[in-house]
């Protein structure tokens, strides 16, 4: 039976970290507008594309990265302009640390899930969920952070290349620098750990499980041991831009009640309550489903996931936080989900490697599936799209044509300073 929402309860989709381009964000507005509740956003620009679709009732411009206290006090002032205790939901690892952390202040004017304060920020920090895993005897690749560059030599003498490289807080990392990469040598892992420590990233070393032994599985999710609400979905990855170390840019909804089992139990013992997003992969040389990242808030894909009742999590939460039960019902498999801005860039990537024929990755595009931009009736946030990277690659040709002109980029660190980094110093990260 289709679950009737409580429509007079709106939303605010809070986003804190500097990434105008999020399909996560615009998936929220569109799961909880197109029922008709009434939703808002938190941006740092009103011509973002996810700004401009129909189904967005208002967005808020707010610098997003600067005072907490001050921002603090300006997001109670739009729940207060919004009125009616909207529910608060966080894009970004920023976001969700924030609102676990001042959750007292915060639950006077918003709905959200009661979760342990410092629990977000430790999960979102891969040294700290790392250091967790193994306490807790959950699967993940072998690892080994270094304190400096000693330390990296160290690991070169055993190590087995490939090697993935990750910032432990991507938070760390400069505009557009990736925060997952590989190094195929010495030489390589050399270069990439010192500019990272040069910008003040922390980095770890990982083991690599290569493609041919793998296949990356995600489970999505939404619990409140408080109510007793639970609702978790599996699906592989099929693609990723950056191809084999990036975010799904082509995935499908896939039966894994092993997988799910796993989840559960992690996430039973640290008694984690709210949405998350899970990344795995099966290292088939000893089939186990090994934890690559435990995201504390919604996932950018999510809309990969909903169940016979059209339930995914989003709407989960909101049923689950205005007092509505969510009906129990199966997982639609089958079900894909494209993000067509970036998949096409990152399957010639697949392409060259061997690893797709142009006729498999035609008829991986077959088939039922969602498209993260582009709507028939919401079409103007892929209009937007396509400009502004439109415009991104201009600017960028501008820059390679008068190296002059480049931006110094500047890595936020923990201690509030900012350390310079030349334009493009970390550009494989």
């Amino acid at each position: 039976m289709k679950p009737v929402f409580d429509t007079t309860v709106p939303v605010l989709v809070l986003k804190m970290g500097q990434y105008a381009i999020h399909h996560g964000t615009l998936g929220i507005i569109r799961s909880l507008g197109g029922l008709g509740v009434d939703v808002y956003a938190v941006v740092e620009d009103r011509f973002l594309p996810s700004a401009m679709s129909r189904y967005l009732r208002h967005a808020f411009v707010l610098d997003t990265l600067g005072a907490q206290d001050n921002y603090l006090t300006q997001l109670l002032a739009i729940g207060n302009q919004i009125g009616r205790l909207p529910i608060l939901v966080p894009t970004d690892d920023y976001a969700a640390a924030f609102v676990a952390e001042n959750a007292d202040a915060l639950q006077k004017s918003f709905r959200f899930p009661a979760v342990a304060p410092g629990l977000p920020r430790k999960l979102a920090n891969k040294r700290e969920m790392i250091s967790l895993c193994k306490r807790i005897g959950v699967p993940c690749p072998a690892a080994s952070v270094p304190n400096s560059v000693d330390d990296v030599h160290a690991f070169i003498e055993h190590a087995r290349f490939p090697v993935v490289l990750k910032a432990a807080d991507a938070q760390l990392l400069p505009k557009g620098a990736r925060s997952t990469s590989i190094a195929r040598d010495p030489n390589e892992l050399l270069e990439l750990y010192r500019l990272s420590a040069a910008g003040g990233a922390d980095l770890i070393l990982q083991e690599y499980i290569p493609e041919a032994a793998a296949e990356d599985w995600i489970y999505h999710g939404y619990v409140n041991p408080q109510t007793g609400c639970s609702i978790g979905f599996t699906g592989q990855k099929l693609r990723s831009y950056p191809a084999f170390a990036g975010p799904t840019t082509l995935g499908v909804s896939i039966p894994n009640a092993a997988l799910a089992r796993q989840s559960e139990r992690l996430l039973k013992a640290i008694e984690y309550a709210g949405i998350m997003d899970l990344d795995y992969r099966l290292d088939k040389r000893d089939g186990q489903y090994k934890l690559l990242d435990f995201n504390p808030r919604i996932g950018a894909n999510f809309r990969m996931f909903e169940n016979a009742n059209g339930v995914d999590v989003v709407r989960a939460l909101h049923l689950d936080l205005t007092g509505r039960s969510v009906p129990a019902s199966s997982e639609v498999y089958g079900r894909k989900f494209l993000v067509e801005s970036h998949d096409f860039f990152g399957s010639i990537a697949y392409v060259r490697r061997g690893t797709i024929t142009l006729g498999g990755w035609w008829r991986s595009l077959q088939g039922s599936k969602e498209l993260a931009w582009f709507r028939w009736n919401d079409p103007l946030p892929a209009i937007v799209l396509t400009v502004r990277l439109a415009l991104r690659v201009l600017g960028r040709a501008l820059q390679r044509l008068n190296p002059s002109t480049r931006p110094q980029q500047h890595v936020h660190r923990t201690d509030g300073q900012e350390t310079p980094v030349t334009a493009g110093s970390l550009r494989n990260l």
